[in-house]
C-alpha cells in the first residue's frame, strides 16, 4: 500500500514516513481495565486454562518507551525489507499506528505493535490499521496474521477477537525479568482472507 486510504470520518491511513517517528513515539499506549485474563496450568501439567476475571481496583498499564523501538518506515534502509509501519492521521495528527513484519518461512505477518491514542479508541481506527496490515499480508502471500498480547490487556484481547483473531498459544515466562513480570503472553492469529 503506497497510496493513502481515507475513511468516512476523514482519517487517512498510509505508510509511516520518517517524520512520523516522533508522533508515533509520543502516542499514549496506556490502558485501564477492570478485568484480566488468568492463566492456570492443568492439574496434570498438560495444558492451560484461560479465563477472564474481574480485578479491583482496575489495572492501569503504562508501557515503557523502550518497548516501542521496533517501528520501521516502509522497509527503510537498516530495517527488514518486509517490515512496514502504517499510521492513522486525523487532521494532520498521527492518532494510531501498526508496525508489522512478514516472515516468508512460515508465511506469517506479525503485528509487532498496534496502538491508538486513548481519545480515539472505539472509532474503528485499530480495525482500519489492522486491515492495512491484512492487505499487506495478502500482497506477500501470508497464510495468517499473528500477534502477542499481555494477559492483563483485556480491552485489546476483546478488540482482536472482534477483528477475527482467536487464541493459538501462550507463554507463561516471556515477561520474566521485565516490568511485566507476572503477566502471561497470549498469542492470537487469524487467517488471511
Amino acid at each position: 500500500m503506497t497510496t493513502a486510504h481515507g475513511s468516512a470520518d476523514g482519517i487517512v491511513y498510509r505508510l509511516a514516513r520518517p517524520e512520523d517517528a516522533g508522533a508515533i513515539e509520543a502516542l499514549d499506549s496506556s490502558f485501564t481495565t477492570a478485568t484480566v485474563f488468568e492463566v492456570t496450568a492443568a492439574e496434570d501439567g498438560f495444558g492451560f486454562r484461560l479465563r477472564e476475571v474481574p480485578v479491583d481496583p482496575p489495572v492501569r498499564k503504562v508501557f515503557p518507551p523502550e518497548e516501542h523501538d521496533e517501528q520501521g518506515f516502509g522497509g527503510a534502509a537498516g530495517r527488514d525489507a518486509d517490515a512496514r509501519t502504517y499510521v492513522a492521521v486525523d487532521g494532520g495528527e498521527v492518532c494510531g499506528f501498526a508496525a508489522v513484519g512478514y516472515a516468508a518461512w512460515n508465511r506469517r505477518l506479525t503485528i509487532e505493535d498496534i496502538e491508538v491514542a486513548p481519545g480515539r479508541r472505539g472509532r474503528g481506527i485499530g480495525r482500519a490499521l489492522m486491515e492495512c496490515a491484512a492487505e499487506y499480508a495478502r500482497e506477500r502471500g501470508a497464510e495468517h496474521l499473528w500477534l502477542e498480547v499481555s494477559s492483563v490487556n483485556a480491552p485489546a484481547v476483546h478488540a482482536y477477537r472482534r477483528m477475527g483473531f482467536g487464541f493459538c498459544g501462550l507463554d507463561t515466562a516471556l515477561y520474566g525479568g521485565t516490568p511485566a513480570a507476572g503477566e502471561q503472553a497470549l498469542y492470537m492469529s487469524r487467517p488471511c482472507r
